[in-house]
């Protein structure tokens, strides 16, 4: 791994990517991402691409298919290790696996992922966090109304004011 140490340190500033993991990713990707021409591709050719299967209104199974295990196994880790971090990608973790199932919301982030890395390993750049109110912080007005909804199927009566600034 000593050719690649530039590389294994930029893919270790990735949440849930650390050492042993990015050495795991070289060594199944390798570093040059000019053979893929999208990040689509790579996630196509890693199979944990989003599937969908749907026909005449009838929606199949949109199982991901096998693709390189030992990938997948790295990704679904790094995800796991996500999951446990106050980032972005834990927080994405968390709102999936709200509503689709720990598992799923593993192969969801090691693909969110996989595109992260390429396009670290593609284009030179670091890594930037967005943080873990991303989510929260991109709608706000959404997230508000879901909190009075709630508070008032509890039996709540809600008023909602700006809060003050403060310098």
């Amino acid at each position: 791994m000593l050719p690649f140490q530039k590389e294994l340190a930029a893919l270790d500033a990735i949440p849930g990517c650390a050492r042993r993991s990015a050495e795991s990713f070289l060594a199944e990707v390798g570093a040059d991402m000019s053979r893929f021409a999208t990040h689509r591709h790579l996630a196509s050719w890693a199979r944990v691409c989003p599937g969908s299967d749907e026909s005449a209104g009838k929606r199949r199974s949109g199982a991901t298919g096998h693709g390189n295990p030992w990938l997948r196994g790295t990704l679904v880790e790094m995800a796991h290790g996500t999951a446990r971090s106050r980032s972005y990608l834990g927080a994405q973790y968390h709102r999936i696996a709200a509503r689709r199932g720990n598992k799923r919301a593993a192969v969801a982030v090691g693909h969110s992922i996989l595109v992260i890395a390429y396009h670290v390993l593609r284009d030179g750049t670091p890594y930037s966090e967005l943080g873990a109110n991303y989510f929260d912080e991109r709608d706000r007005e959404a997230v508000a109304r879901r909190a009075v909804k709630r508070l008032e199927r509890l039996g709540f009566k809600v008023t909602i004011e700006e809060a003050m600034e403060v310098a």
